[in-house]
Formats: structure tokens, sequence, C-alpha cells
């Protein structure tokens, strides 16, 4: 059972994550229908996130909306985590060369994490939204990012990640680490098939940035697709490279 702090966490970052999907000011009832609180829970919550000024109450609409708090909070990251906005540049100009999904990952903890994605305009797509995690020693972004990794850090996390799992799934170290030679010698990984059937990934290592975190850029869709393209794509990710983070 969950922890009730760990539900009340929880379930303020889900209204912030519902205020960024809608984009508008929404009412108490909106958000106990969408979020699936008891009303009482969730009044609650609003209430208590409005006196501390993170949210406004409009009493005449009675609607909630984030207050500039909220946004000044995050602001930060755009320099502090992406580097001067040079990160969120290189994505806009590998997305507006190829129309196709473009992202950024990061570790966390045994995980890949997606933290930045545009999406392709395309009809034949997968959905990738921030947020979302991959497992490390097999998702192509996750062995990416492990091919940053030294030998002996790769050892300790498979050794983690291989007492967490069930038995069936675990990964022997000879194979990962001839998967990322493959990756450092080539200097990209082109996973496929491999969470999703049909879908794929071309993933490149990034130079390190501030706070020393290793991120991933990656450009994602139907195999075919990319298989198609692989040249176009991996010329467009390391041009943008070369521009964005000399």
């Amino acid at each position: 059972m969950m922890d009730s702090s760990i539900k009340s966490a929880k379930r303020i970052f889900e209204v912030l994550e519902y205020f960024e999907d809608v984009k508008r000011p929404v009412s108490l009832k909106e958000v106990a229908a969408k979020c699936d609180y008891p009303t009482s829970s969730a009044a609650a919550l609003l209430k208590s996130m409005a006196m501390l000024g993170y949210l406004f109450y409009d009493s005449y609409n009675r609607t909630y909306m984030p207050t500039m708090r909220i946004a000044q909070m995050g602001r930060w990251l755009d320099t502090g985590l992406f580097g001067d906005s040079a990160i969120l540049a290189l994505v806009d100009f590998v997305h507006g060369k190829l129309d196709e999904l473009v992202s950024i990952s990061t570790q966390s903890d045994l995980h890949a994490q997606y933290i930045h994605a545009l999406q392709t305009s395309k009809r034949l797509r997968f959905e990738v939204k921030s947020g979302d995690v991959r497992p490390l020693a097999i998702s192509g972004i996750g062995r990416t990012l492990l091919s940053g990794h030294t030998d002996v850090e790769i050892e300790r996390l498979l050794r983690r990640i291989n007492a967490v799992c069930p038995r069936e799934e675990h990964f022997e170290l000879n194979a990962l680490m001839k998967i990322v030679n493959g990756i450092r010698r080539d200097g990209y990984m082109f996973s496929r098939h491999i969470i999703v059937q049909d879908a794929g990934v071309i993933a490149v290592l990034l130079p390190k940035r501030d706070f020393g975190r290793q991120l991933v850029l990656g450009v994602g869709g139907p195999v075919s697709r990319l298989e198609e393209r692989q040249d176009e794509i991996l010329a467009c990710m390391r041009e943008g490279i070369t521009r964005f983070l000399p």
C-alpha cells in the first residue's frame, strides 16, 4: 500500500501535469473526475496549493490556475539541465529537418528516461512523452547511455539491474559489453523491435553538459522508415550536434 505522504506528493504532480496537458483554468469537479480523487481530497489539495501560492483561485468562475511561481520554478532548467538552451535548439533543429520523433533522454537510476520529446506529424508514429522510462540495459537509449560509463560502472549497474529483475530477464555482461563497445565504435545505436514491435530509435550520446549529466539524442519511428532514412538521420544529428554543441 502506498504511504500517505507519497500519495499526497504524487497527487500534487498529477494536478500540475494535468494543467500542463489542458493549458487552461480547471474546476474542482474536473480535477476530481480526471484524476480520480475523492472530491473532499481534491478540494483539500487544491486549497492547500492555493494557500501556498502555487495555484490561483478564481472565486467568480470557481476555477484554479497555476501561478507564475510554478513557471519560475522550472525556468532554470533550460540552462541548468539543457545548457543555455543549446539542447532544446538542437532538438528543434533535428525535428525541423526530419519531422520524426526527436527526444532527449537521461539516466534515472536503473532506467533511461525521456525528458523532452517532439512528435512527428506523420500518421504512422509511436507515442513517447516526457517522463516515460525504458530499461537501461535493454533499450536503445539505455544502452547508449551506458556507453558513456566505464566498464566497471556498467558491471556494477548490471549487477543491480539483475538483482531486481526476474531471473528470466537477466542480461549477461559479456553480451551487453559487446553491444556497448559497438556503440562506442560506431558513435550511435540503432535499436529495432526491442520495446515495441516495428518501432526503433537511432540514438547518439551527447557531450556531457552542466552538472555532469549524460544525455542522449534520439530519433524514433517505424523501423522501416528509420532504415530507409538512416544515413540522412545520422547526418542531420551530427550536423546539429556540431552546430549547437561545439
